[in-house]
């Protein structure tokens, strides 16, 4: 277990998070039952708002851990049903999808590129947060939950840790004592939610500093790393027997042409938690 007081001690240094932030250049899910988990609710328009604070990497992690995890997976249907799986290049290892997109892209047929499209990888971060405000559940308001997001909520950590403008001061999000309150915002745009407006407040002492306090709150938080056990993870040829069977292939040939503009994958951008239920209560099916 991380220590409290080298936390605090080294809570100034940008180099570990900038590095990781760094090899990160692509965009564990949660299931709804898992009640670690939070997102904010929409209105009927789509319409949504919370304030949430990100916490540092859980002590329960050690010393090395980073204060989020990034999970790629595929939801795609194919002629013989639905695709949804966690990626083994998450692990860093060999995933039978990734593979054969390549086969598609490096065909030259436009087809086949526009397959591979829709059947790439998505990104998705984890970390902890406190819920700061939550008009539609108040209740849940000052808990540490899971927050599962996509890209575009990554991009805001970024530039608040690499601002563009001279006069704006870089913190540190995750950070107890200098970071800051993050407003989420949410709008409905051409069918998906988006996080355009969301935004930081200034920066702010949570808890107003109390250590105790803080030491509290942080020996609380989840792990993160129990996202990248290889037992979320199905292994290479059973991914792959499940992708020649969702794609109707032999494992052999990639898709031609012809049969490409027979079926047109099925996918989306960014896929929410309720579209991911859906998906997969399709795939069960």
């Amino acid at each position: 277990m991380a220590d409290f007081a080298s936390l605090k001690r080294n809570r100034n240094s940008f180099d570990k998070l900038s590095k990781a932030i760094e090899s990160i250049n692509t965009p564990a899910e949660g299931s709804k039952d898992d009640d670690r988990f939070w997102q904010p609710e929409v209105d009927k328009a789509g319409n949504g708002m919370a304030i949430i604070r990100f916490l540092p990497a859980p002590a329960v992690d050690g010393d090395e851990a980073l204060p989020w995890v990034r999970v790629f997976n595929h939801g795609f249907q194919g002629p013989g049903g639905w695709y949804i799986e966690n990626s083994l290049t998450t692990l860093n290892q060999k995933d039978p999808v990734s593979e054969y997109n390549s086969v598609l892209w490096n065909s030259g047929i436009e087809a086949n590129k526009e397959i591979a499209r829709k059947q790439k990888r998505r990104l998705t971060y984890i970390s902890n947060v406190l819920i700061v405000s939550d008009p539609k559940n108040p209740e849940n308001e000052g808990q540490i939950k899971l927050y599962k997001f996509g890209k575009k909520i990554f991009d805001k950590l970024t530039e608040a840790m690499n601002p563009q403008f001279e006069d704006e001061k870089a913190i540190n999000p995750f950070d107890f004592w200098e970071g800051a309150n993050f407003k989420i915002k949410i709008r409905q745009v051409e069918g998906y939610r988006n996080y355009d407006k969301s935004e930081f407040e200034s920066p702010s002492q949570l808890f107003d500093g109390d250590d105790a306090k803080l030491e509290a709150l942080w020996k609380k938080e989840y792990s993160l790393k129990e996202f990248l056990d290889p037992k979320h993870f199905k292994s290479y040829d059973v991914l792959k027997a499940k992708l020649d069977k969702v794609l109707g292939l032999d494992g052999a040939a990639p898709v031609s042409k012809t049969k490409a503009e027979e079926f047109t994958p099925r996918s989306s951008p960014d896929i929410e938690d309720e579209e991911l239920d859906y998906f997969k209560s399709l795939a069960e099916d």
